[in-house]
């Protein structure tokens, strides 16, 4: 039997109407009634459901927290572990999972649908089947993934790499700037140069999260007030999210504030507001002034990841050289350094 451990925190999969016609969470025993076929597998599922049910917009690095200790108490009795969580912040549990879940030799595959289970035109069933094969797909004994994915829409991506782009269709995730790592037709087919292989590092769960974080979102004609009002909050680093391939305006006012802010030692992280693409600081002439005043290159992080990084490393250090340091440095798969 192929034992997997099934975490359900809610989110659409599992919700029902109420009399106004509203959706609402419910429990794991309505997608098990809604799934016939799970009793024609060779699963071992064990469930922890939370309580109460959640809707994914009241997310929470609490919430984060206590899944990191429900694998790892879990951990050596398991093939596999599938969490059902809400799309909205789907992508943002599956990064900072893929950062508090060090060297994890298992798959820790998120799923949930678009429609309720309940409903005839559902794709909870799918996706749900679905995660459950690559939780336990195995060769030579070793588990195939050996990481935190988002499986939707028969396709599987790495977590810390995806964001949820489109809340009306089936396919609601994408991962432009990395590969998808498997493709479920048919037969499934991995891409396997695109899996992580973390054979030989040690597991080791993290249970610290700093979430100071702050997010500087530009656009033409951006107030010196609004930005203040970021760089001044109580912040140990801000995701600035820039134009292009992270170019701002060259104004000497913004350039002297982003310059204040890192002289009281927050770290400024910048990303683009692209979603294909990388930041290549000191490309343009309009971020040479950047690179200048110190701030840090998020190349093509997505904004899920960036945030959840930096929540991950404040939760290790104290220091702000040492977030500095490693938020620029590829530590699960989250960015790609063409320098």
């Amino acid at each position: 039997m192929k034992k997997i451990f099934i975490i359900y925190t809610g989110g659409t999969i599992g919700m029902v109407e109420d009399e106004t016609g509203t959706f609402i969470p419910f429990d794991f025993e309505l997608i098990k009634k809604n799934l016939p076929d799970l009793s024609r597998t060779d699963y071992e599922l064990t469930v922890h459901s939370f309580d109460p049910i959640i809707d994914s917009s009241n997310m929470t690095s609490e919430i984060w927290l206590t899944m990191v200790k429900l694998i790892q108490d879990n951990y050596a009795e398991f093939d596999g572990f599938v969490i059902l969580h809400g799309s909205d912040t789907m992508a943002f549990t599956a990064s900072v999972l893929s950062f508090l879940l060090e060297g994890l030799r298992k798959p820790v595959i998120l799923s949930g649908s678009q429609l309720p289970i309940s409903q005839i035109r559902t794709d909870a069933r799918e996706n749900m089947m679905t995660a459950l094969e690559i939780a336990s797909a195995k060769h030579n004994g070793e588990s195939i993934i050996q990481e935190v994915c988002i499986l939707f829409d028969n396709k599987l991506f790495r977590g810390n790499r995806s964001f949820k782009y489109n809340s009306a269709k089936f396919e609601a995730f994408r991962s432009p700037n990395y590969p998808v790592l498997v493709e479920a037709g048919i037969h499934l087919k991995y891409n396997l140069e695109a899996l992580l292989n973390n054979t030989g590092q040690t597991l080791q769960y993290h249970h610290a999260l700093d979430n100071r974080v702050g997010v500087l979102k530009l656009f033409p004609g951006i107030t010196k007030e609004s930005i203040q009002a970021v760089l001044n909050s109580d912040v140990r680093s801000i995701v600035m999210e820039t134009f292009g391939s992270g170019n701002t305006t060259t104004a000497e006012w913004f350039l002297a504030l982003l310059k204040e802010a890192i002289v009281q030692g927050k770290n400024i992280v910048n990303i683009s507001q692209c979603k294909v693409g990388s930041v290549e600081l000191g490309r343009y002439e309009t971020s040479q002034g950047l690179k200048a005043i110190g701030v840090l290159n998020g190349y093509d992080m997505t904004f899920e990841a960036a945030v959840t990084k930096l929540m991950y490393l404040q939760g290790e250090f104290e220091d702000q050289k040492n977030v500095a340091h490693w938020v620029e440095r590829d530590i699960r798969g989250e960015l790609t350094i063409n320098d």
